[in-house]
């Protein structure tokens, strides 16, 4: 866990997130944004911003902009308009992007996080959309090529206010950010395949200061490791350079994952580098009460409503019900387990701390039925079976899903709770250790769990810790 602050110096971050909507078509063509085409195949004369063509808005992009500002509690204007944002680079080629700037759809929106120090709210400054850019290939023996299909691809930028202090509160805000995302439907936020990317801005500044440090950009970071590292660097970076009497840049970097330092790209830009102007080419975006009502209706439980059922109705502690909630699926998944079983906060933990690294970051549908799921959790709870047992059977039954009863029975890995049998086993492991035996009674209590230790390895696993434990206890103060 990294700390927030450092040689007296905390840091201030807020977050750009760059989310891809699920669009059939990009934003102003009927360009498919299919993932993983070959190099540019799905580009056209109209996001390749040739002369003589003209935009057409897609509108369901606008319907999916609105509906992550509505989801995020931020005001959606009535009027809002698309400009030009002027820059020359390889991948743009026809060197401006068409974005948003002092009109934008959304403003003024917040999300509620759950960190380990408690909850905390995040304001949101905007959201608007823009056009992506293109993607450049750089070549392993040198130069550099450039693929167009992402030119055109239509998505929104979510820009936080700088409220964040702190690595773990930037990866909990981002999570948040993403599971809303996701359960509004408007993408897939496949941060492997560059759906959703965050621009960090990170400055520092003395602890009790008011004023801001002089902020240094990190660009295009796709997962929640690479955003984490990259800010504990950073911090510890620009508070090493200011107690060395160093000014620190304002500039873009990058995060190289192999070394995990960051690294200047350039120098970084500000709003009038970029030449701002209302496109000429498009109309004003107009939203009236009857499309935002519309849209409202659409919009599903979101995670929070889902964390307060699952604390009131289940008894999860906050932190679980907010990991729970993370992912659609798996926030269905636990429903339907926990409606059936009498232990919902053991069938939580099994789901965060199994199912979800069996499922990996991908997602998908998990093999397991809820049913028996809830179960092995049943059989766990009423003690039948210990914590290992447990997630052997959920390895198992991952693969083959069936009756997690006819698994154990098959397997004899019955928990053994007779007293008389463990009495017979805690005599034997005595009886094999008495090194650890007088340990104990010279009151070295560390020494009792080498003894359950061996008992444990005795049965493979399937005496009862806690028995056993008592019944060693007993026997060696007596």
């Amino acid at each position: 866990m990294s700390a927030k602050t450092y040689k007296g110096y905390e840091m201030v971050i807020g977050l750009e997130v760059h989310v891809e909507l699920k669009t059939a078509a990009k934003i102003f063509c009927d360009c498919p944004t299919a993932f993983g085409a070959p190099p540019n195949t799905q580009c056209c004369p109209v996001c390749m911003g040739m002369p003589g063509t003209l935009p057409v808005l897609n509108g369901q992009v606008v319907e999916f902009a609105v509906k992550a500002g509505l989801a995020t509690g931020c005001r959606v204007s009535p009027r809002s308009r698309q400009d030009r944002k002027n820059y020359f680079y390889p991948d743009l080629p026809k060197a401006y992007q068409i974005s948003q700037y002092d009109l934008p759809l959304c403003e003024g929106g917040a999300l509620s996080i759950e960190t380990e120090g408690g909850q905390k709210t995040v304001g949101i400054t905007r959201i608007h959309i823009e056009e992506d850019a293109g993607k450049l290939v750089h070549l392993p023996g040198g130069g550099t090529l450039v693929d167009c299909n992402r030119c055109g691809v239509p998505l929104i930028e979510i820009v936080s206010e700088p409220d964040i202090r702190s690595a773990e509160e930037a990866k909990a805000y981002l999570q948040k950010l993403r599971a809303v995302i996701l359960y509004t439907g408007i993408s897939d936020c496949k941060m492997q395949e560059g759906s959703l990317r965050c621009d960090v801005n990170l400055s520092v500044r003395r602890v009790g200061d008011e004023s801001l440090g002089t902020r240094t950009e990190m660009k295009n970071l796709n997962s929640f490791q690479s955003v984490t590292r990259a800010i504990e660097y950073e911090f510890r970076r620009q508070v090493d350079a200011l107690e060395a009497g160093e000014a620190v840049l304002q500039e873009t970097r990058r995060f190289d994952q192999d070394s995990g330092k960051t690294l200047s790209m350039r120098r970084k830009e500000n709003a009038n580098d970029y030449r701002y102007f209302p496109d000429p080419d498009l109309p004003p975006i107009r939203i009236d009460e009857a499309f935002l009502a519309r849209l409202q209706e659409g919009i599903p439980a979101l995670p929070d409503a889902r964390k307060a059922d699952y604390v009131a109705r289940f008894g999860l502690a906050p932190y679980t019900a907010e990991q729970l909630t993370a992912r659609r699926e798996v926030a269905d998944y636990f429903e339907a387990a926990a409606s059936r079983c009498r232990y919902p906060v053991l069938a939580a933990n099994l789901i965060l701390g199994g199912v979800l690294s069996l499922l990996g970051e991908d997602g998908g549908k998990i093999p397991l039925s809820p049913a028996h799921l809830a179960a092995l959790c049943d059989l766990w709870g009423e003690g039948k079976i210990n914590s290992s047992t447990c997630r052997r059977a959920l390895e198992a039954l991952w693969r083959q899903d069936s009756s997690p009863e006819g698994w154990i029975e098959a397997r004899g890995l019955w928990q053994i709770t007779d007293e008389a049998a463990l009495a017979q086993l805690a005599e034997e492991a005595v009886q094999a250790s008495p090194r650890s035996a007088a340990d104990y009674r010279r009151g070295k209590k560390a020494a009792l769990q080498a003894l359950v230790g061996q008992v444990m390895k005795a049965t493979q696993g399937r005496a009862d810790p806690a028995r056993t434990q008592a019944i060693l206890q007993r026997l060696l103060e007596h």
